[in-house]
């Protein structure tokens, strides 16, 4: 009975959707767009202000001009923050694993070398091994 009486029919609830979609969709380009100009080293303030004022004055033009223009240098900027967060996060796990590895093989050669028992070595290793 409510929906029988309900004053919005099925094709406009749709198109509110996808107007509603294409809405946020272009705040997300907009926001990365901006992301974009600031994270540039390679253009100075009074060009990245003209890119933010030319983006908000004339919001579509000013989107589509800097996506078209820039979609090269916006994957490669992209591609290099990732590379440099891996590289981060790599050097990070050498630095917290390197520390119980390196016990580890200076133990190992202790034991080569006689300094120390197969029941010392394994106490050492147990200790490097186990977490903070």
């Amino acid at each position: 009975m409510l929906i029988a009486e309900a004053d919005f029919p099925f094709l406009e609830f749709l198109w509110a959707m996808i107007v509603f979609f294409a809405w946020v969709a272009w705040i997300w380009i907009a926001i990365t767009c901006f992301m974009d100009i600031f994270r540039r080293h390679d253009i100075g303030g009074g060009h990245k202000a003209a890119w933010v004022v030319f983006i908000i004055v004339i919001p579509f033009l000013g989107v589509l001009a800097y996506l078209i223009s820039q979609h090269d240098a916006m994957r490669d900027r992209s591609i290099e923050k990732a590379k440099s967060q891996q590289a981060a996060m790599d050097e990070y796990v050498r630095q917290t694993a390197g520390g119980s590895a390196s016990e580890i093989a200076k133990a190992k050669e202790l034991l080569d070398s006689g300094a120390i028992t197969r029941a010392e070595f394994d106490s050492i290793k147990a200790k490097a091994l186990s977490l903070p």
